[in-house]
C-alpha cells in the first residue's frame, strides 16, 4: 500500500513543485529560486511520503557565501530530496543527459541551470565539467556523485574520476557528503519501502590547492576515504579503500591498475 501511496505522491507533487519552480523562475527570473522550492516544498514531503527520518549532521561545515563541489555517495532516488534539504545552500546538481528529457523534472533542471552530463561522448562530457566549471568560478556550488551510479549493496563504489578534475580546474573546496539508510528505505531499482531513519553527515572542507592539477586519482582516494570512514560511523557498510577508481567509460568497476597502484 505504502509503495503505490509514494509512487502516487512522487508523481503528482512532482509535477506540482516542478511546476511553481519553473513559474518562480520565470516570474523572478532567479534560477536559485527554483531550489528553495526543492528544499521546502517538494523534498519534504518525499520524505514524509517514505516514511524518512533525517538527521543532519556537520552543518557547520556549509559555507553559502563559499562556492564549493559537494561529492556524496548514492545509495537511492530518494538521496535527492535528502541532500536538498541537508545542504542548505541553492547547488546545482550536476546530472545525466537523459534526465533533460524527462518531463517536468527534465524542464526544472534545465531552467534552474543544472548540469547535464553526456557519459556516453567523452567530448561532451567535457564540455559539460567546462560548463560547471564556470558556473563555480561564478560563485555557484554544484553537487555531484562521483560513483555515478547508486549502489545495489549500499557499499561505497568506486569513484569517477571526471568530477576530481571538475575540482582541480575550478581549484574550489570539495565537502564529503556520506548519506545512510536511504538504501534500506527504497532500494535500487524499486519502489518497495521500508520506513526508517536516513542519516547525513558533512564532512569538513578539503582544500584542492593542495593536489597538484592534474592528480585527480589522489583527490578522489582521499576525498573517498572520508565518506568511507563516515558511512562507517553511520553504521554503513563503507567500501573497500583499495577498489578506489573506477575503469574508464564504466560505473561501479575499478580500474586493475587502480588496485595495483594502491597495495604497492
Amino acid at each position: 500500500m505504502r509503495k503505490l501511496f509514494c509512487m502516487f505522491v512522487a508523481v503528482v507533487w512532482s509535477a506540482v513543485c516542478f511546476t511553481l519552480a519553473i513559474l518562480a523562475m520565470v516570474l523572478t527570473l532567479n534560477p536559485a529560486n527554483s531550489v528553495w522550492v526543492a528544499r521546502r516544498i517538494w523534498s519534504p514531503v518525499l520524505l514524509w511520503a517514505g516514511g524518512a527520518k533525517l538527521e543532519v549532521l556537520g552543518q557547520e561545515n556549509v559555507d553559502p557565501k563559499r562556492p564549493t563541489i559537494y561529492v556524496a555517495n548514492h545509495q537511492s532516488t530518494i538521496d535527492i530530496p535528502a541532500h536538498f534539504m541537508a545542504v542548505p545552500v541553492p547547488f546545482r546538481y550536476v546530472a545525466k543527459s537523459q534526465l533533460k528529457w524527462v518531463p517536468f523534472i527534465g524542464w526544472y533542471l534545465a531552467l534552474a541551470g543544472h548540469v547535464f552530463v553526456n557519459r556516453s561522448n567523452r567530448a561532451k562530457a567535457i564540455s559539460s565539467l567546462d560548463t560547471a566549471a564556470a558556473k563555480i568560478r561564478g560563485g555557484v556550488s554544484i553537487f555531484l556523485y562521483p560513483e555515478g551510479t547508486r549502489s545495489p549493496d549500499n557499499r561505497i563504489l568506486p569513484f569517477k574520476k571526471g568530477p576530481f578534475a571538475l575540482a582541480l580546474k575550478a581549484r574550489v573546496p570539495i565537502c564529503p557528503v556520506t548519506i545512510e539508510g536511504s538504501g534500506k528505505l527504497m532500494p535500487k531499482s524499486t519502489w518497495n519501502i521500508t520506513p526508517g531513519p536516513v542519516r547525513v553527515k558533512i564532512g569538513k572542507p578539503i582544500d584542492t590547492t593542495h593536489f597538484a592539477e592534474n592528480d585527480r586519482e589522489g583527490l578522489a582516494r582521499a576525498v573517498r576515504e572520508v565518506i568511507i570512514a563516515d558511512s562507517l560511523s553511520l553504521g554503513g557498510l563503507g567500501g573497500d579503500v583499495d577498489d578506489a577508481v573506477a575503469a574508464a567509460g564504466v560505473e561501479g568497476v575499478s580500474t586493475p591498475r587502480s588496485r595495483a597502484t594502491s597495495s604497492t
